[in-house]
């Protein structure tokens, strides 16, 4: 049964995939203006309303990188808010904020199957708004199921953008069977919360993660599984001035 849930966690999130392209050519219009020369992997392109500041709209150019082994992939990033015009004519938008992201996604053997903007309100600040980027990782093994999504905050700084949470770990489900019953199971659950302290003029963040674990065997014609207790932990993080990093105990 558990290697039913897994399949339907990743279908669920699979399933989001078709707005990663922007209905209104937005995202490849920028491509074709601000790297003419480049590739653009379609598929993984962002192009979505950032909600929390009405007209503008956040936009992700995934381009690989030449030159690299087959079978691997590494990726350029170039992030961007867009202020729509008040006419609503994607050709006269502007470019508000930007951070271009030499290699900053790879692939191998664990794909990334999407990237989608993470619509949460992170309000560090009174006129300061951030916004995330998910990231989903899949493994194509059946024997070993696999898949992550990590989150990386980003907030606008006048016209640099600036990463001030590098990809952290927020999902995890992985295993290893015998794809009939005999295998174990592992998933990590992780939520991240806006606390009333600060440091350094920004609150600090609040992660907190849940880990379960499941076995299952063959008893007779029986697939039985077993549930481990789970666990769970917190830490707060900090911003140093430039990141938010892990507060030191």
């Amino acid at each position: 049964m558990r290697r039913f849930i897994v399949a339907g966690w990743l279908l669920g999130f699979l399933c989001a995939a078709g707005h990663a392209a922007c209905d209104t050519g937005l995202a490849e219009r920028m491509h074709a203006k601000l790297h003419p020369k480049r590739s653009l992997d379609h598929e993984l392109a962002v192009c979505e309303p950032w909600r929390a500041v009405p007209g503008r709209f956040v936009v992700v150019l995934p381009m690989p990188r030449p030159g690299l082994d087959a079978g691997a992939t590494r990726f350029d990033l170039d992030v961007l808010v867009i202020q729509q015009a008040d006419n609503g004519n994607t050709e006269r938008a502007r470019i508000v904020s930007r951070l271009f992201e030499e290699d900053a996604l790879a692939q191998d053997a664990v794909r990334i199957a999407e990237i989608r903007l993470d619509t949460a309100r992170y309000a560090l600040a009174p006129e300061a708004r951030a916004f995330g980027l998910r990231v989903l990782y899949q493994g194509a093994s059946r024997a070993n199921p696999y898949a992550r999504e990590t989150v990386s905050l980003y907030m606008p700084q006048g016209q640099k953008l600036a990463r001030v949470l590098d990809p952290l770990e927020m999902t995890l489900e992985r295993g290893e069977w015998d794809t009939s019953c005999t295998g174990t199971f592992e998933t990590m659950r992780g939520t991240l919360a806006v606390m009333r302290t600060t440091s350094n003029g920004l609150p600090d963040l609040m992660l907190r993660r849940t880990r379960s674990s499941t076995r299952s065997l063959l008893q007779g014609d029986e697939c039985v599984t077993q549930e481990r207790p789970a666990t769970s932990d917190s830490v707060v993080l900090r911003y140093d001035g430039a990141r938010y990093r892990a507060a030191r105990r």
